[in-house]
């Protein structure tokens, strides 16, 4: 028996990662792909009349369990990867791709759907059902229906190759960051960086059987090292190591695969009748067109740069006392750092004491609690793919809770055995994942392992997940964020309440299934209470006096949200422009390098001396092996939104409670509506960059 093939009998029929093995996965591809062929042939072959509920509908709900299996293998792929892991995602990538192409290419279902979009009207849809059938057609036709054979067939192979150069392309990237170690044998090196950092620097050492300390190329080591480090020589080495990640000519380079890559979504759009990658993408966003994102980005730019050339002209003199002539990029942290600490005395090591993770955790819970009534308990017999990763169940507030506030355990339990119904409240399991690992991806993500949908009757509920990559705990200290982390988590955790919070009756536009410049919104929305004296207070104390965060110091997180704002702000602006040229400009390469490409279309943005020996671009995950191609332009756009939205709740009362049940509408309507629609439905008008521009300059 194949344990992914079969109804996972654990609670909530969640992952049964415990159960799982390695050998599993191809075999259960291969299985599942097949039945789910069986269930796509069974609509072609249904003699009935073409109708919205046997054909667009079935479609919808057909291939659940590959599906699922999906989610699991390439989620774990990312957060907990081996060597034989990536050889199986080699091997399944193109069978997936080909079980997909087989199934957008396939004529006699098409037609089918064509059938029943072109006779709509006749059809009593409600505006979910009108939508999925929009969606589902323009689907095939972006996917080559209307294409004849031949180019069907080149379309395959196109996609067969993007799916397996673009998971190299990763992969590539985690080896050469793992690759990476700087082994420090004389504390001196590490003046200036805080000894709670420097104990994580000697675990690491301890782990690789080395005396001394050990920085790496992961964040939660290399972003400390950067902004503290005195030793200017060691940081200049260190940055060097990080922007020459797969750009060092070695085994793990990914300039000729970014050419491919690029020239394979060129080959893409022009088959589907479109000019360049970045049409055929931004068709399906909000933004609609590549001359309105450069033209947005270009607003920015022009107003954010002085503001930016103004932030690093103050970093200057710090610099200068230190015999420092002309800055460079691996000194922006440091100096920034300490012209953040000489304007509000701030530093991060000063504020990370009164952020251990669980407080943090326990604020994000209750603020989703107080705003969108939900309640967390954490569940220990769900299994877990990691010992690091902690379980919870989502209720709805208030559905197993006693009047004293105190959680009935009973009441969640006794219909959770694993062929019953989900009990009465409950709304999603959220799987976290906070600690790094060598298995793990750099950065931090939302994901799902199960979407939200109801069929037959029953509101079937999501698995969420958040992965992030925080400082571990010591065995004297808990795991202590930085600011940035708490943000972090916050960020991640607004993607999460997209996720449970889905409301849908599809699962293909549940949740986070919206346009891809919309999903940004809630993540960044919910950044904005981090910053918010009120808020702060309930939760920031000291771990080890229970100490609130003094008043004066919330007072400067709160006046320090926009400090170097305008450097922040060229810098996202730069790897938007960068990709939109990626996606429109492909012609280019034949010309240039990957780094005189870089080089020539960030040129505007930069703000220090180029490094002749670094690039961003082979280590460029978003837009290479993500979902963020021609797209990445889509942080600054929900920016815009996540500014204009939040200034509304300042405005009513950052806990109003109407406020928030019109911001929990447009959670749970996933991609059921126009997300402009849905925006004008909570806010009573168009987002204004304004809002953004006043948010971030004054």
């Amino acid at each position: 028996m194949n344990i992914l093939t079969e109804k996972f009998n654990t609670p909530y029929h969640s992952a049964p990662f415990d159960q799982i093995k390695n050998e599993d996965y191809l075999p259960a591809f291969k299985d599942l792909i097949e039945k789910s062929e069986a269930e796509i042939d069974s609509i072609i072959n249904n003699s009935d009349e073409p109708t919205f509920e046997n054909t667009v509908e079935a479609l919808a709900f057909s291939g659940e369990q590959l599906d699922r299996v999906s989610n699991i293998f390439f989620n774990l792929n990312s957060a907990e990867t081996s060597d034989e892991l990536q050889q199986i995602a080699q091997e399944v990538s193109p069978i997936l791709t080909e079980y997909s192409s087989k199934i957008s290419q396939n004529e006699a279902l098409f037609n089918k759907i064509k059938k029943v979009y072109d006779q709509k009207e006749k059809y009593s849809l409600n505006e979910e059902q009108q939508m999925l059938l929009d969606e589902t057609y323009k689907g095939f036709v972006r996917s080559g229906a209307l294409l004849n054979e031949e180019d069907k067939e080149k379309l395959k192979k196109i996609n067969m190759d993007l799916s397996l150069k673009s998971l190299q392309f990763g992969q590539n990237v985690l080896a050469s960051t793992n690759n990476y170690f700087k082994h420090i044998t004389s504390k001196e090196d590490l003046a200036g960086v805080p000894e709670a950092v420097i104990g994580q620097y000697a675990e690491e050492a301890k782990e690789r059987n080395l005396e001394g300390w050990v920085v790496t190329l992961q964040y939660p080591s290399y972003i400390p090292f950067m902004t503290y480090a005195e030793n200017r020589e060691l940081r200049k080495e260190i940055a060097s190591a990080n922007g020459k990640k797969s750009f060092d000519g070695g085994e793990f380079d990914n300039q000729n695969l970014i050419k491919e890559l690029l020239n394979l979504k060129q080959q893409k759009a022009e088959l589907l009748g479109y000019s360049n990658y970045a049409d055929y993408v931004l068709e399906e966003r909000m933004a609609k067109s590549p001359t309105k994102v450069i033209d947005f980005l270009n607003e920015l730019l022009v107003k954010a740069k002085p503001y930016a050339e103004k932030e690093i002209e103050e970093l200057k003199p710090l610099a200068k006392a230190d015999g420092i002539d002309e800055m460079q990029g691996y000194d922006h942290a440091f100096y920034a750092e300490k012209l953040r600490k000489a304007k509000y005395d701030l530093n991060d090591e000063e504020l990370k004491p009164y952020f251990p993770l669980e407080q943090v955790q326990e604020a994000v819970f209750g603020l989703s609690k107080q705003l969108f009534g939900l309640t967390f308990v954490e569940r220990n017999d769900v299994p877990k793919y990691h010992e690091d990763v902690k379980v919870y169940e989502v209720y709805e507030a208030g559905s197993g809770e006693m009047e004293d506030g105190s959680w009935r355990m009973e009441d969640g339990r006794k219909t959770q055995d694993a062929n019953s119904q989900q009990p009465a409240g409950f709304k999603a399991l959220l799987y976290v994942d906070y600690f790094p690992r060598k298995g793990k991806r750099a950065g931090a993500w939302m994901t799902s392992y199960k979407n939200q949908y109801q069929k037959d009757g029953e509101n079937s509920r999501p698995h969420i997940s958040i992965v992030c990559n925080f400082s571990k705990p010591t065995k004297d200290t808990p795991s202590l964020l930085t600011f940035q982390e708490v943000t972090t988590l916050f960020h991640e955790f607004g993607h999460a309440l997209h996720g449970m919070m889905a409301n849908t009756q599809y699962p293909n536009l549940s949740g986070t299934s919206v346009k891809w410049d919309f999903v940004e919104l809630p993540s960044q929305f919910l950044e904005n209470f981090c910053y918010e004296p009120e808020f702060l207070k309930t939760f920031a104390e000291h771990y080890k006096t229970g100490e609130v965060l003094p008043d004066a110091k919330i007072e400067k997180i709160a006046l320090s949200k926009n400090f170097m704002e305008g450097y922040q702000t060229m810098r996202q602006l730069g790897f938007g422009i960068l990709d939109m040229n990626y996606h429109t400009k492909v012609g280019d390469l034949e010309r240039l390098s990957v780094k005189e490409f870089e080089d020539s279309y960030t040129k505007a943005t930069q703000l220090y001396p180029v490094n002749p020996e670094t690039a961003m671009s082979p280590s460029f995950s978003h837009i290479f092996q993500g979902g963020y191609s021609a797209g990445y332009y889509s942080y600054k756009w929900a920016e815009v939104l996540d500014a204009d939205a939040f200034q509304y709740f300042k405005e009513t009362g950052i806990f109003n409670p109407e406020t928030a049940a019109k911001f929990k509408v447009l959670l749970s309507s996933g991609g059921t509506k126009d997300p402009m629609e849905l925006y004008k439905n909570f806010r009573g008008s168009e987002p204004k960059v304004e809002s953004l521009l006043k948010r971030a300059f004054g």
